[in-house]
């Protein structure tokens, strides 16, 4: 059976007609008209109105034709003309994070030392002694390109100088979570009262991606580097710190989801897999009825925590939960498994903070060998539970799952498509796995880089789009947090832009307009396995649609980026309006 199979599945279901409704039917409860409604359907049909009841689509149409459809209580919104799309589905959004970026104060704006020390100033001036201080990293979000460049004196802050701003108090000045920015080192700041709290010392064990900076006489300056995407130091050593909580979690998804509703996203996947304490997060949300956004969670296992010997047990226990299209709703889904090859000495630090997974949301401790990991999936396969991984080389890994357990027909993902060449498209291509694609990183900030290891010759295996979709892989786009808009990824679709070169990467992988919208849409509803409930707008599915501030069919190719949702309606409900909440919210 696949694993998609038991996904509730309703377009295909008879529709009403405009007449259907006018002989009895009750009416619709919303209508958009005088729009420009690109339903991206099969036919690529563009319509002037649509309308809704229940939270479906129930009719499509012209505008005098769906307009004589509304009822006295019927809702009806002037599109004005705007371009009406069906609600964008993030195929790698880590959602969570944005809502918690605001939990600890931020740094944004210090141009100097003496800014960042009066930040830390005003914030012991409100602090007990003792109390931890713990601020947000040096720089400006969302990127924190340019540090310390940015500041006056191109350096860190010493501990010295954090110690001057607050004598009494442990501070520590978190580092980015390096896939914000895509380079390297991370850095962090602590002063002398929180070294001590954290037991820091000169010379003390740590991974060789971790440097404590000393001074010229051997004493700790208070910067951390770390030559790793993923906090260690932080995980590790500052144990007693302020951290986020259950509270943080379920208030930061609130906030998340209504930042991703303004640029027009009704639906997550969480493909790089979740661990207990942020699905817990997402249930209370969703038990509050606080949803507004669409979210399905992929389970990341926590391997550490599996007794030696038990965990093919295990894996039959997660059956009934992640297997056949997973236990939820319409709102709220958590389905298949989380897969990843090794556990190196970082991950297993990192894993040492467990319950608690910072910034991630993922447990470190997912990793498997490689052989063990293959029995594992195989296992998977048997009980109906999808892999999913975000790494190409997983692909040899699914093969020989399939094998021994035929997966073919189960669309088991592999995301974060950085290259490939055309012998591996065609093996995706036979093992009929969906995909999705990281351009934020592969193609705007990294692109040259691929180009440059690659060879010009070799240009069109990175992130190859339009080769996936001529050979019939189905790919989503995804943002990976950084920046919340799925709008980068679909011009970064369209015009391949590099943001250090300005050039574009293997412009022959460029999609057209329609197909990027495509990708953000339809094909990503293919990657959750919900095609038929949404990722277009066709009578049966999901009213998720988003009202658009310009036309992404029509608008200058450079002004795609910068669009963001007039109104966001999910499941029939107006959940953004531009008009009323401002414009600033979109990140």
């Amino acid at each position: 059976m696949a694993s998609c199979a038991a996904l509730p599945t309703s377009a295909g279901r008879p529709s009403r007609s405009g007449a259907d409704m006018a002989g009895g039917q009750a009416g619709p409860e919303l209508i958009v008209r005088r729009a420009k409604i690109v339903t991206l359907d099969p036919r690529s049909t563009v319509a002037e109105a649509v309308a809704v009841r229940a939270g479906r689509i129930v009719a499509i149409g012209g505008d005098a034709e769906i307009t004589a459809l509304a009822a006295e209580n019927t809702q009806v919104i002037d599109a004005g003309g705007r371009a009406v799309i069906p609600g964008l589905i993030d195929g790698h959004a880590h959602m969570d994070r944005e809502g918690l970026k605001p939990v600890f104060p931020s740094l944004a704006g210090c141009r100097s030392i003496a800014d960042i020390q009066e930040r830390v100033a005003a914030l012991a001036a409100r602090a007990a002694p003792g109390e931890w201080i713990v601020t947000m990293p040096i720089g400006e979000p969302p990127f924190y390109f340019d540090v310390p460049e940015c500041l006056r004196e191109k350096r860190f802050p010493t501990r010295r100088e954090l110690d001057e701003a607050a004598p009494e108090n442990p501070v520590y000045i978190r580092p980015i979570w390096g896939f914000w920015r895509h380079t390297l080192p991370i850095v962090s700041v602590a002063n002398s009262l929180a070294i001590e709290r954290a037991g820091l010392r000169p010379g003390m064990a740590a991974p060789a991606s971790v440097k404590l900076e000393t001074d010229a006489t051997g004493a700790l300056t208070g910067a951390i580097f770390e030559h790793t995407y993923m906090p260690v130091a932080e995980l590790a050593w500052f144990r007693d710190m302020p951290r986020f909580d259950h509270g943080h979690r379920a208030d930061g998804i609130r906030r998340a989801m209504r930042i991703y509703n303004a640029s027009g996203t009704t639906s997550v996947f969480e493909e790089h897999g979740c661990a207990q304490e942020l699905i817990q997060a997402y249930q209370a949300v969703h038990e509050a009825g606080d949803m507004t956004m669409r979210a399905h969670l992929v389970f990341s296992p926590s391997w550490s925590h599996v007794a030696p010997g038990t965990e093919t047990r295990q894996m039959q226990s997660w059956a009934a939960g992640l297997g056949h299209g997973g236990l939820g709703d319409d709102w709220l889904r958590v389905e298949g498994l989380y897969a990843e090859l090794g556990m190196d000495e970082e991950n297993r630090l990192r894993a040492t903070a467990a319950p608690y997974t910072g910034w991630a949301g993922f447990n470190y401790d997912h990793g498997m060998p490689r052989e063990r990991a293959v029995d594992l999936l195989c296992e998977a396969a048997r009980q109906g539970i999808r892999g999913v991984a975000i790494w190409l080389e997983m692909l040899d890994v699914f093969e020989e799952v399939n094998r021994r357990v035929p997966i073919a027909d189960r669309r088991w993902v592999l995301g974060h498509l950085r290259t490939a060449t055309p012998d591996e498209i065609d093996r995706i291509r036979d093992l009929g796995l969906v995909m999705t694609a990281h351009t934020n990183r592969y193609i705007n900030k990294e692109g040259h880089i691929l180009r440059e290891k690659l060879g010009w010759e070799r240009e069109n295996e990175i992130a190859p789009l339009r080769s996936l979709r001529e050979a019939g892989v189905r790919v989503g786009l995804a943002t990976d947090n950084t920046p919340t808009t799925l709008f980068h990824p679909i011009w970064q679709a369209v015009t391949r832009r590099n943001r250090y070169t300005n050039d574009a990467i293997a412009p022959d992988q460029a999609l057209s307009r329609e197909d990027a919208l495509r990708a953000a849409t339809i094909d990503a509803a293919w990657v959750v396995c919900a095609e038929n409930e949404k990722g277009s707008i066709e009578p049966g599915k999901l009213a998720d649609l988003a009202i658009l501030t310009a036309d992404p069919l029509t608008c200058a190719a450079d002004d795609i980026r910068d669009i963001v949702a007039w109104k966001t309606i999910v499941g029939g409900r107006v959940v953004y309006d531009r008009d009323s909440e401002g414009k600033d919210v979109a990140s």
